[in-house]
């Protein structure tokens, strides 16, 4: 890797990333991998809203935002993906999933809000009315028939008891054989980041590296066991962006195409990178 400033017409670049658990592998190091760039931590559909508006100039975007905006591109092999069960992003439903009347969507999430429209269709033929729940809220603030929850709070089980849990990445990949892509690094299509891209990898390699470490210094602060956070990190999330993964990102984006849930003909853009 060459010495790059990470230096953008004479100002510093700013990385957004994600502040849940799932993300922390991704930005395990990169203060040092690279010092000159700016890294602002904020929730998902927020860093969306950052990147569109040019105040970050790379993220750790929702990956429905690549597929909203014909302007972005992914930039490095670095994401947020899970090959089976996630853990962290979880459907409550109150109701049997074919009378799922009025779904509520967890402020933090697009991708997953997105995803769950897309289950509920394809396989029970429901489209439910939308609300949100605020990020500051918890199940029981909504009265909703089904609720999304994404993230952290999501990990442990609720107190109330639901008719059925749908644990997304588990559903996805039980209806397509497919993972999921659920966030990944974008920018605005040829912004020039000196060189970033490659400290963004570098941070991923070094996280899975550390996943022992990482746990041991979240798991107290969310309230969760050291081994919970650690089988969460090792086994239930997955950081590369390969063939299978642009191939489950190519389905999710066919059927919210499908489903109106995204417009037709924004082609996914890779930077340059090898697919793992």
């Amino acid at each position: 890797m060459h010495d790059p400033h990470f230096q953008s017409g004479g100002r510093r670049l700013r990385i957004g990333a994600v502040s849940y658990l799932n993300s922390k592998p991704l930005v395990e190091g990169l203060a040092d991998l690279a010092p000159h760039a700016e890294l602002w931590l904020d929730f998902p559909s927020r860093l969306a809203d950052q990147l569109q508006r040019g105040l970050i100039d790379v993220g750790l975007v929702p990956s429905v935002a690549t597929l909203l905006n014909p302007g972005y591109e992914v930039v490095s092999d670095a994401c947020v993906a899970t090959r089976g069960p996630v853990l962290s992003v979880k459907l409550y439903s109150r109701v049997p999933a074919t009378k799922i009347r009025r779904l509520s969507l967890d402020e933090g999430s697009r991708t997953s809000a997105t995803l769950v429209r897309i289950l509920l269709a394809e396989r029970h033929n429901v489209f439910p009315q939308i609300e949100k729940l605020p990020l500051d809220c918890t199940l029981e603030s909504s009265s909703a028939d089904a609720i999304l929850l994404i993230g952290d709070r999501a990990i442990l089980p609720p107190a109330e008891r639901f008719e059925f849990t749908w644990d997304l990445g588990e559903e996805w990949t039980r209806m397509t054989g497919l993972p999921f892509v659920f966030a990944l690094w974008a920018s605005r299509r040829g912004a020039e980041l000196d060189g970033l891209e490659e400290a963004l990898s570098a941070a991923r390699d070094r996280g899975v590296e550390r996943l022992d470490e990482i746990a041991r210094r979240e798991a107290p602060q969310l309230g969760l066991s050291e081994q919970l956070t650690l089988d969460y990190l090792r086994d239930n999330l997955y950081y590369h962006l390969g063939e299978a993964e642009r191939r489950g990102l190519a389905r999710f984006q066919q059927l919210a195409v499908k489903h109106n849930l995204v417009p037709g003909g924004i082609p996914l853009v890779f930077r340059h990178f090898t697919a793992a």
